[in-house]
């Protein structure tokens, strides 16, 4: 299996398992006399089955990220830079978008805001990153679809 295959195997267990917590929740209790909709026990049941399938996949998807190497880096080398720069974008970009705000005055005596920024240099910033972030992402989403996920069982 590629490791591409694995992490959208992985995101499908996520989203099964929230699902299961939806489903658990409207087990959990039932008007006197009533059954529930779902048997509770066998929900529980699913969860252990998944929860040790999750728990096995990224075990794996850990290992094989730790243990593949581009160039220099390795895949975890590479999915740290990536959320860096994913976070500091975002800080930025709210940033500069509070430098951006215009604040109008109705008379000449009120106080005048200013930024404390060049916001357009601020952007141009931002605009970079995310261009290094895109490149980034097409060279891990490369990478996962050619290295085999390495299982550990």
């Amino acid at each position: 299996m590629k490791l591409a295959e694995a992490l959208i195997l992985r995101k499908d267990i996520q989203q099964r398992l929230s699902m299961l917590d939806s489903r658990l929740s409207a087990a959990a209790r039932v008007q006197e006399g009533d059954q529930p909709v779902e048997n509770p026990h066998q929900l529980m049941a699913e969860l252990d089955t998944l929860t040790n399938q999750l728990a096995t996949l990224i075990a794996d998807i850990n290992h094989t990220n730790s243990a593949t190497r581009d160039g220099e880096d390795t895949l975890t080398d590479l999915l740290a830079q990536r959320d860096t720069l994913q976070y500091k974008i975002r800080v930025l970009r709210g940033f500069a978008g509070e430098a951006g705000q215009l604040v109008s005055r109705q008379l000449r005596s009120e106080i005048r805001i200013m930024s404390t920024v060049d916001v357009a240099a601020l952007r141009r910033q931002v605009d970079g990153l995310c261009k290094e972030l895109r490149e980034l992402d097409m060279r891990l989403q490369g990478l996962n679809w050619q290295v085999e996920l390495i299982t550990r069982t």
